[in-house]
């Protein structure tokens, strides 16, 4: 029982450390004109665009929204989170 119970104390510090390197892997970055930028801001950039278009089609539709900003954002942060699924998961 004794020896079993040593073997915790080594098996921890080797679990938590495999729990925190986890993140060390490399980060999806894109060059763009020789800078490297994060994806998610590429998938953001690309999102705020897509509401733009969304924006002046309900506009030419004549359609309304009671909240505006909260619909917006709504919108861009699933565009984000979409584009982000389609091309880098």
């Amino acid at each position: 029982m004794r020896a079993s119970g040593n073997c915790r104390f080594v098996f921890r510090p080797f679990a938590l450390a495999s729990l925190l390197l986890v993140g060390c892997g490399r980060a999806p970055a894109l060059d763009i004109l020789g800078s490297f930028f994060p994806a998610w801001l590429v998938c953001l950039t690309a999102a705020i665009l897509l509401t733009a278009i969304v924006r002046l089609a309900l506009l030419r539709f004549h359609m309304n929204l009671d909240l505006p900003v909260l619909a917006y954002s709504s919108l861009t942060a699933i565009l984000t989170f979409a584009l982000w699924l389609i091309f880098f998961h």
